[in-house]
């Protein structure tokens, strides 16, 4: 029986030492691919995060510099306001020559009127334009379980 089946022992060594030498084989690489992969996830990140870092100045940026462009705005729109009334007070005014109202020529008085009525007209104007809100589309109306909150 024996030298008809061969020896057992003999078999069992040579099958199992070249599966084990398999099942190593691969591991090694998967390592290095594996450190690897989580050295180049972990750049990533980084990169990624400097990246938040400049944008988060950026927006710090222009936005002061938004602040600075309102502010200059704000005050050029007030010297002008604060030009156009005392332009309107010299107008209502008699002049310093001793003329009184009734002395101006006509074409004085009616370019003094109309630039009064035009002043009031803009003033009119800029504070409707203040108070219109825009309406809300018909879809917006429908569906306000969706309401998206942004920063």
């Amino acid at each position: 029986m024996t030298t008809l089946f061969g020896s057992t022992d003999s078999h069992k060594d040579s099958t199992t030492a070249p599966l084990a030498y398999k099942k190593h084989g691969w591991l090694p690489l998967l390592t290095v691919l594996f450190i690897l992969s989580y050295g180049l996830l972990t750049m990533l990140v980084v990169e990624q995060g400097s990246t938040i870092e400049s944008q988060r100045a950026l927006i710090r940026e222009l936005f002061r510099d938004s602040t600075e462009l309102s502010a200059v705005k704000e005050k050029a729109i007030q010297n002008k306001n604060t030009a156009d009334t005392k332009r309107r007070a010299e107008a209502q005014e008699p002049s310093s020559k001793g003329q009184s109202q009734s002395e101006q020529s006509p074409s004085q008085d009616a370019s003094n009127q109309a630039a009064a009525n035009h002043a009031a007209t803009q003033r009119r104007a800029g504070k409707k334009q203040e108070l219109v809100v825009p309406s809300r589309p018909a879809a917006d109306l429908a569906d306000d379980r969706r309401a998206l909150i942004t920063i």
